[in-house]
């Protein structure tokens, strides 16, 4: 009895140091970086959250994206600069088209690519983020961890946008709390 306790609790500290593990993302850069991912979609997702979706159709010029365009944008980017040049995958941009959805699936469209990307920050090893790749508009050759700062540099560039829609539309930005 005491031979089967002694292994069922060795399974169940593994079981606890593998799932506490699958928390920790596996590198010192990823250890860092996670949570400037983090607050940047929270602060993303509160501006999304903050206008009303009658707004969402807003746009200040007829070249602007509308509010909505504005967040699937920010959505399908993520993904496609998060596979393109931290992954290193051959991808193009396929970003859908804002007005065939709710406010809600594009909330949900952007907690899931925020999630995928959070994925990646966990699960990339170091030889990966290591690795150069070629940016795609200005040609500079930069480490696949630094790739991550575009990622959140390009969030966080729509996102600021969308602060000056929602200011334009008589509602005030979420509180920016870093």
């Amino acid at each position: 009895m005491k031979k089967v306790f002694t292994i069922l609790l060795a399974v169940c500290c593994v079981q606890i140091a593998s799932s506490q593990n699958d928390t920790i993302p596996k590198t010192a850069f990823t250890k860092m970086y996670l949570p400037v991912w983090i607050e940047a979609t929270e602060h993303c997702m509160d501006v999304a959250k903050a206008m009303p979706e009658e707004k969402y159709g807003y746009k200040p010029t007829e070249v602007s994206k509308t509010f909505a365009e504005q967040m699937v944008h920010i959505a399908a980017a993520n993904k496609l600069i998060t596979n393109r040049y931290v992954l290193g995958m051959d991808v193009k941009p396929n970003t859908p088209d804002a007005s065939k959805f709710t406010k809600v699936e594009i909330l949900e469209m952007m907690m899931e690519s925020f999630e995928y990307t959070k994925q990646i920050i966990m699960t990339v090893e170091q030889e990966q983020l290591d690795e150069t790749c070629k940016m795609y508009h200005s040609g500079n050759i930069v480490s696949r961890a630094f790739a991550l700062f575009f990622t959140q540099d390009h969030l966080a560039n729509h996102r600021a946008k969308s602060n000056l829609y929602l200011r334009m539309n008589g509602v005030e930005p979420p509180e920016y709390t870093w």
